[in-house]
């Protein structure tokens, strides 16, 4: 069986620091019918003009006329992306030798498979080890609403989904927290999701990470989490109904 065709989808923001050798661990992995699409979301350090020097046909580039935000950036490139498997990537991490081919096969072998999460080793902006498994300090991957709604254990650049997925999750609501777990509980209404019990990411925890590195207040996650909750609960009824929210 021929693999499937991957569209990578990336959000960039004054990453500079961490962007070329992330560009490099993403590009060494992808085949030559995949695509990664970068939208610069109005970056001020030089990190666009850093993309526009770079010189691979599978790259396609987007920048934003004014910053928008990460999930609107996210949105945009997922609105452009063509192949059947989307993966999500950040701009400050570094993907481990194998990703791609593992989220791949995960997909073909179980077609009832909607949504592909991954474990990560964290690391620091030095490339130090914080945590060898993100999940293992997490309590394990659980990926159910209730799960998800305690503790969030979807994190974008782990994940990767079918194209049904982009169809239900577009547009982003504003009021949802942060666009995986978003994508993560919808996806679950779709189908299964899989989780690969072997680090394909070095996630990095630094001082500039979009996501926080310090717990919200209670009050704040409370009504993140209802939010969340409202706008999928909403999101599913209009889809049933057939109308588009």
């Amino acid at each position: 069986m021929k693999s499937q065709s991957v569209s990578v989808v990336m959000a960039v923001y004054n990453g500079l620091p961490y962007l070329a050798e992330q560009l490099r661990s993403v590009l060494a992995e992808l085949q030559d019918a995949d695509e990664l699409i970068i939208v610069d979301d109005q970056s001020s350090d030089g990190s666009w003009e850093m993309l526009v020097c770079c010189r691979d046909s599978r790259i396609t580039l987007m920048r934003n006329d004014v910053n928008l935000g990460v999930k609107q950036a996210f949105e945009r490139a997922l609105r452009v992306s063509k192949n059947n498997i989307i993966m999500l990537c950040d701009q400050d991490d570094v993907w481990i030798e194998g990703k791609r081919n593992a989220f791949v096969t995960q997909f073909e072998k179980n077609l009832n498979c909607t949504v592909v999460v991954s474990d990560a080793e964290v690391i620091d902006g030095n490339d130090m080890v914080i945590y060898p498994s993100f999940f293992d300090r997490r309590g394990g991957f659980k990926g159910g609403w209730l799960d998800t709604l305690i503790k969030n254990r979807y994190l974008g650049c782990c994940m990767a989904f079918r194209r049904d997925v982009v169809n239900l999750v577009l547009p982003i609501p504003s009021a949802v927290p942060m666009h995986d777990m978003w994508f993560g509980m919808l996806a679950v209404t779709l189908g299964e999701v899989c989780y690969i019990d072997k680090r394909f990411i070095k996630y990095r925890r630094h001082a500039s990470n979009v996501s926080p590195s310090v717990r919200a207040d209670l009050f704040t996650m409370l009504k993140w989490r209802f939010m969340l909750f409202k706008s999928v609960v909403f999101r599913l009824a209009c889809r049933k109904i057939g109308i588009h929210s």
